[in-house]
């Protein structure tokens, strides 16, 4: 009982049941996380419908494209769209910071639901399909920063991890159902133009509604109000998002470490413009930390071949011997697009926060690479026509726990990790430059991916992509923190220093917390004044700093 006493998962939902519950069941919280979680849906319907719309007979008859399971046809059509992604990631900042989060989203859904309009009503040309692409990609470049950031931004510490996963839960709900609908398509719609049409239309009639409920059940992201010095809108936004009275010690402990935070950073960089930013993120040897963890951890996930594997499904398992029928290979994308929804899930509710980042990436990188290791051996021995019976069902399965480790891993931390590191005056830059790194690293990767299958003579590329996991295994045990129960302001010590001192400076913070914690319970009378000191240390932030007393 005590190792079970013990754990994350304990701790996490002590954690909750310890918080406010007005703070934690906030309907407006939990709303406008979810909203800006929708900024996820574009990205990844693009990656499902694009790696097998070019498999129906009515887009293969407009465009010219024999066939949706050679990858070296479909290479253009499925890669440049990340392209413009990286671009408008990288310019996105420029916005972001300007207008805010929310009309922030709103502009980014209609740039992408604009490029989608364009290729819906391109009729067979390929000129005006490729410039659709591109402008969808200033759209879901974007989105990938806004929406994770958004939430961050907007979430208690105790969820944040929680709250930040349900926009990798919406990415691959988009993906499942963009996939079943170009199924749907397949099998009820006559091979012609509006094959494709209604499977690029539907998202913006989704995107169109959100749009509209944004402007009466979202919340502005509180730490970029204060940003720009809105400071009473700053704290009665927070007090809406925490359902607490401004002078609960929760919310003015909030409000003081933000204000001062920022405070310090302007006094240090000036007040915010591009040039004191682009100092204080390279000059800074713990911001550029900060740009090296994030932009390694993007890097790695697309070097895990886990993408790879979603873009180019339908032609990796006509190499496996597995695709068959157009039916079944898109039966098969449809339901391992279900599994990694649901895998994903279980990441966003068990492990994340609950088992932690570092033992999430630990788990999901190991089932990554021994997948990685099956599938390079299977097609190795495929090729020479020794395969063991049963191997291919095995393979089909590795396909599935790969998509399984992705989930768990490299999916959902890099966005945690890229969203939550910043500190609050240039996470907007921070988010920008990582996604646009992101996004160009993807594209490279995308559209290198068939050039590696063939040079590689296919099971080589997957061998390459588990040596690239066993590398991830070793940076995340040497450079990765653990930062689930720590507060955005006070991630900020953690890299002072060498980064490999970051995960040891984390466990050292948490067992003061530990310590300040059980201090304040041990003064309290009875059980329920023990739970509310729990989290008086918040209370005690907000008094210090009111009355004029160092900050915690």
């Amino acid at each position: 009982m005590g190792i079970l006493s013990d754990s994350t998962l304990a701790k996490y939902v002590k954690a909750i049941r310890t918080s406010p519950r007005e703070m934690i069941f906030n309907r407006r919280l939990l709303v406008s996380a979810a909203l800006y979680a929708m900024a996820g849906i574009p990205i990844t319907w693009d990656q499902g419908s694009s790696s097998i719309v070019p498999s129906l007979p009515g887009f293969q008859k407009s465009f010219g494209i024999t066939s949706g399971a050679n990858p070296s046809q479909i290479s253009n059509f499925v890669s440049f769209v990340y392209l413009t992604a990286g671009i408008g990631s990288g310019l996105s900042f420029f916005i972001n910071d300007r207008i805010g989060r929310l009309w922030s989203l709103r502009l980014y859904m209609v740039i992408w639901i604009i490029g989608q309009l364009i290729a819906t009503f391109s009729n067979g040309h390929l000129g005006a399909l490729y410039t659709a692409r591109f402008v969808s990609g200033l759209g879901i470049g974007p989105l990938t920063v806004t929406g994770p950031m958004s939430i961050v931004e907007i979430a208690p510490y105790e969820i944040r991890g929680l709250l930040a996963t349900w926009f990798s839960v919406i990415m691959l709900l988009s993906l499942t159902v963009s996939c079943f609908t170009v199924y749907a398509c397949f099998l009820h719609v006559a091979a012609g133009r509006l094959q494709y049409q209604i499977v690029w239309f539907t998202p913006c009639i989704i995107l169109a509604i959100i749009i509209g409920v944004s402007f009466f059940a979202m919340s502005e992201s509180p730490r970029w109000l204060m940003l720009v010095g809105r400071e009473e809108e700053a704290t009665r936004t927070l007090v809406e998002l925490r359902g607490l009275p401004a002078d609960h010690p929760r919310v003015a402990g909030e409000i003081a470490d933000i204000r001062n935070q920022i405070q310090k950073e302007h006094s240090k960089f000036g007040g915010g413009g591009f040039k004191s930013v682009v100092k204080e993120t390279f000059l800074v040897k713990s911001n550029l930390r900060r740009v090296i963890q994030a932009c390694v951890s993007y890097a790695l996930a697309q070097l895990s071949g886990a993408n790879s594997v979603t873009s180019y499904l339908v032609p990796i398992l006509t190499l496996m011997g597995l695709g068959g029928s157009t039916d079944r290979s898109m039966f098969l994308t449809g339901m391992y697009s279900m599994s990694k929804f649901f895998y994903t899930l279980m990441a966003s509710f068990f492990f994340i926060d609950a088992l932690g980042r570092r033992k999430s990436l630990f788990t999901g990188i190991t089932v990554q690479m021994i997948s990685d290791i099956y599938i390079g051996v299977f097609l190795k021995y495929k090729q020479a026509g020794v395969v063991a019976p049963g191997a291919s069902e095995g393979a089909i399965a590795a396909i599935y726990i790969h998509g399984f480790g992705y989930a768990v891993g490299l999916l959902v931390l890099p966005y945690v990790f890229s969203a939550e590191l910043w500190p609050n005056n240039i996470r907007s830059f921070g988010s920008a430059l990582t996604q646009a790194f992101h996004w160009l690293f993807y594209f490279g990767i995308n559209k290198g991916t068939p050039g590696m299958l063939k040079s590689m003579h296919n099971w080589g590329t997957f061998l390459f992509f588990a040596g690239w996991c066993f590398i991830s295994l070793i940076y995340v045990f040497v450079a990765v923190p653990e930062t689930a129960g720590l507060s955005l302001e006070h991630i900020d010590a953690l890299f002072e220093g060498p980064f490999w001192q970051m995960h040891r400076k984390a466990k050292q913070a948490k067992e003061r917390t530990m310590v300040i914690e059980g201090r304040e319970s041990d003064s309290m009378e009875d059980e329920e004044f023990g739970k509310i000191g729990k989290i008086g240390k918040i209370g005690k932030i907000g008094k210090g700093v009111e009355s004029g007393a160092r900050e915690v």
